[in-house]
C-alpha cells in the first residue's frame, strides 16, 4: 500500500478526482488535506467519507508543522497538488490570500516532500525512489490570446499572467520547475483549461447561469460576453492527471484540454436552449440574459494545444461540450431542485 497526499480535495476538481482515484487504485491510501476555505465542502466527498482508504485533515498547506507531521505520521510517498484561491474575481480583491495560499503553500508543500523523500540533490531516499510531486496549474498563466483559431497555447508558450490569481499560479508552478532542475526532484507540471461539471462551487459561470435561470433571477453576462475559453468536463480532466501522474516524464509540463472553445453567450444561449426543453416556462430562459460591467483585466481567450498529452501518454476526451454540459445540468437540476 501507497499513501498519497491530495492537497484541496473538497474543492471542485480534486472532488471529482478522488472517488474516481480510490476507484481505480486500490493500492492506494489518500490522505486529503484541505483548509475549507469558501471553496472547499466535504458534502462533495460524502461518497467516500467512509471508504478505509481515505482520510481527511483539516488544514491549511501553509503550517509547515502540520505539513511535516503528516508526512511522517502516514509516510506520504506522492502528492497531487489541487489546493489554492482560485477566484479571478476575489483575487482583484484581495490578492494576498492568493500569494500566501497558492505561492508560500506550493513552497512549503514542496520543500517537505524533497527533506522527507531525499538524501540529496539528486539522489532519492532509497525507499523513496518513485515518490512524484504533481502540481495542478492553469491555462491562465499564459495571458490572453488573440481572436485567431490557429493561435493556441502550448507548453512551450511564454507565461504572462494577467490577474493576481494567475500570477500567483505562475510563481508556484516556477517553484515546482525550480525544484527539478535544482534538487532532481520528479515534478509534473499540468495546466488545464476551463474546467465544468458536477461540484463546481455555485458562484462559477456555468452554475450561476443554471441556480438565476431556475430562480428567474438575471443571468449576469461580463462585457459582451465574447470572451472565449476552452471548456474541459472535469472527469475528462481527472484521467489526465491520472495518466501525467503515472506515466508523465519527470520535469515536464503538460497541457490538458478540452478543443471546445466557446464564447460566454454560447455557453449561456446553450444552458438556456437546454432548460427550455427539460423545464419550459412561459418565456425563454434567454431573456433573463443581463450584461454587467466587464471584469477588471479580463482576458479575452484561452485555447488549448493538447496535442503533447495526447500524443504522448495517449489521453482523449472522452465528453464533446454537448454531452458533457448535459451531464452538468442534470446535475444541477438535481441539485438546486432539492436544495
Amino acid at each position: 500500500m501507497k499513501t498519497i497526499l491530495i492537497t484541496g480535495s473538497a474543492g471542485f476538481i480534486g472532488s471529482n478526482f478522488v472517488p474516481y482515484f480510490l476507484d481505480k487504485y486500490p493500492e492506494y491510501n489518500i490522505i486529503n488535506l484541505d483548509l475549507l476555505t469558501y471553496a472547499g465542502n466535504l458534502n462533495n466527498l460524502k461518497e467516500v467519507e467512509n471508504h478505509p482508504r481515505y482520510k481527511f485533515i483539516k488544514g491549511d498547506i501553509c503550517n509547515r508543522e502540520l505539513v511535516e507531521f503528516i508526512f511522517n505520521e502516514y509516510d506520504i510517498k506522492g502528492v497531487i497538488h489541487f489546493a489554492a484561491e482560485s477566484h479571478v474575481d476575489n483575487s482583484i480583491k484581495n490578492p494576498g490570500v492568493f500569494v500566501e495560499t497558492n505561492v508560500n503553500g506550493t513552497y512549503t508543500l514542496i520543500d517537505v516532500a524533497k527533506k522527507h523523500w531525499m538524501q540529496s540533490p539528486f539522489k532519492y531516499k532509497d525507499e523513496y525512489q518513485n515518490c512524484r510531486f504533481h502540481h495542478i496549474s492553469t491555462d491562465e498563466v499564459y495571458g490572453s490570446l488573440s481572436d485567431d483559431p490557429n493561435e493556441l497555447f502550448t507548453e512551450d508558450t511564454p507565461y504572462a499572467p494577467n490577474s493576481p490569481y494567475s500570477a500567483s499560479k505562475a510563481s508556484s508552478d516556477m517553484i515546482v520547475r525550480s525544484y527539478h532542475h535544482t534538487f532532481g526532484m520528479d515534478t509534473i507540471i499540468t495546466n488545464c483549461s476551463n474546467n465544468y461539471g458536477p461540484k463546481q462551487h455555485d458562484e462559477k459561470l456555468i452554475p450561476t447561469i443554471i441556480r438565476n435561470a431556475l430562480k428567474g433571477n438575471p443571468i449576469p453576462i461580463y462585457g459582451d460576453g465574447k470572451n472565449i475559453r476552452d471548456w474541459l468536463y472535469v472527469l475528462d480532466h481527472c484521467k489526465g492527471i491520472d495518466l501525467a501522474y503515472h506515466k508523465g516524464k519527470a520535469g515536464e509540463t503538460y497541457n490538458i484540454g478540452g478543443r471546445n472553445e466557446k464564447t460566454n453567450l454560447e455557453i449561456v444561449n446553450r444552458i438556456c436552449e437546454i432548460l427550455d426543453e427539460k423545464l419550459p416556462k412561459e418565456k425563454s430562459y434567454k431573456e433573463l440574459i443581463t450584461f454587467v460591467e466587464d471584469r477588471a483585466g479580463h482576458d479575452r481567450r484561452y485555447a488549448i494545444d493538447a496535442s503533447k498529452i495526447e500524443n504522448e501518454l495517449g489521453w482523449k476526451a472522452d465528453e464533446n461540450f454537448e454531452s458533457g454540459i448535459i451531464k452538468t445540468i442534470d446535475w444541477y437540476l438535481r441539485k438546486f431542485l432539492n436544495d
